[in-house]
């Protein structure tokens, strides 16, 4: 076994990546794409090689999605017939979309890996954006996302996150917004998903010896602690607010990644 990357941290890497940890778990629940941000301060801040980063990164989603899932059953939001069925189909689809991720990871370079997330990053951030722009679904509306719909797009979402660690609402809330989901089911039923692809791609990065086990103990603790946070800030600050301040982050972020791949 390969020794972790935890004992080659720096004190102001560490306290850099505690902070990006927690910071990711706000997003998990508070907007939906903040899990990329662990896979960020993973790649940038540890010389992880890729298939690590997103083993290390995808193991902890286990445990922030079943907060999360649990934080939006308690407040109602699962229990809706619509929120349910959808996120069934996107579970569903993470079980052949995670593998293709996993094994796509394996393709690629550390270089190519960070380009790739910060070809990402710049896309999230730009979607965020462009969704403060738009009026946002009222939390009666019904979805105009079919059954296949919601399929394939689990499918995509699962493929992409297996492949950078994530664990899915960093993808499914914007797609889902755009299919006309409301703000809150849209992350209630990514939530659930992201408990499917982060169990599928920890199973299978295990199965490779790519998770950095300490590693994923010592950023998965600050992470849990920002989904709590990040649950009840949901409920209590405008939406616009925080996703325009995760916005900023994520095209800020996007050309030092795309630098630091070269």
């Amino acid at each position: 076994m390969m020794p972790s990357a935890v004992l080659a941290l720096a004190p102001g890497a560490m306290a850099a990546l505690l902070a990006v940890a927690l910071a990711a778990g706000i997003g998990i629940t508070a907007v939906g794409p903040g899990g990329v941000l662990l896979t960020i301060g993973l790649y940038a801040l540890t010389a992880l090689p890729p298939a690590s980063v997103a083993g290390t990164g995808i193991v902890t989603n286990v445990a922030t999605g079943l907060l999360g899932a649990a934080a939006y059953l308690r407040s109602g939001h699962l229990r809706a017939r619509h929120t349910r069925r959808t996120a069934i189909l996107l579970s569903l689809a993470a079980l052949p979309g995670t593998p293709l991720g996993i094994w796509l990871n394996g393709h690629t370079s550390r270089a190519s890996f960070g380009l790739l997330l910060g070809g990402l990053t710049l896309a999230t951030g730009i979607m965020v954006a462009l969704r403060l722009r738009r009026t946002m679904p009222h939390a009666d509306a019904h979805p105009r996302l079919g059954d296949a719909g919601a399929t394939l797009l689990g499918f995509l979402v699962a493929s992409v996150s297996g492949l950078f660690g994530l664990g899915g609402p960093m993808l499914a809330v914007p797609l889902l917004l755009a299919a006309g989901v409301p703000i809150l089911p849209a992350i209630a039923a990514s939530q659930v998903q992201s408990v499917a692809i982060s169990g599928i791609g920890a199973i299978g990065y295990a199965a490779h010896g790519a998770i950095d086990w300490p590693m994923a103990v010592l950023v998965g603790v600050p992470e849990m602690v920002g989904v709590v946070l990040g649950w009840q800030l949901a409920r209590r600050l405008p939406a616009p607010v925080l996703a325009a301040a995760l916005a900023a982050g994520l095209i800020a972020l996007a050309p030092y990644l795309v630098w630091r791949s070269s």
